[in-house]
């Protein structure tokens, strides 16, 4: 058996951490594209820019899929309450007609 030359392995690591990170970076647009909409939808009908209800909902959910993954619970909280407070912004903007 032969093992990998450890800078090798180094860099196939990196490869793998970076092609994540573009992922998430897409799929973050993509999930802002998303709320950008429901934004200008609650705009236009006067709806209020933060839905606690949805967010704690959505929180649970994230929880259990952090659970699943094996994925620390707490880090996944504070990503997801990072995410909703840009939201927030973006829909309090739209709210404002900026």
């Amino acid at each position: 058996m032969t093992e990998e030359d450890p800078t090798q392995t180094l860099l196939r690591l990196r490869s793998s951490i970076d092609n994540v990170d573009a992922a998430l970076i897409f799929l973050l647009a993509e999930r802002f594209k998303c709320t950008k909409q429901v934004g200008e939808l609650k705009a236009e009908f006067g709806m209020p820019p933060s839905d606690p209800a949805r967010e704690e909902q959505q929180l649970a959910r994230l929880r259990r899929l952090a659970e699943d993954a094996d994925l620390d619970t707490a880090f996944a909280e504070k990503w997801f309450n990072f995410v909703v407070a840009e939201v927030i912004r973006h829909h309090t903007e739209a709210a404002d007609g900026r």
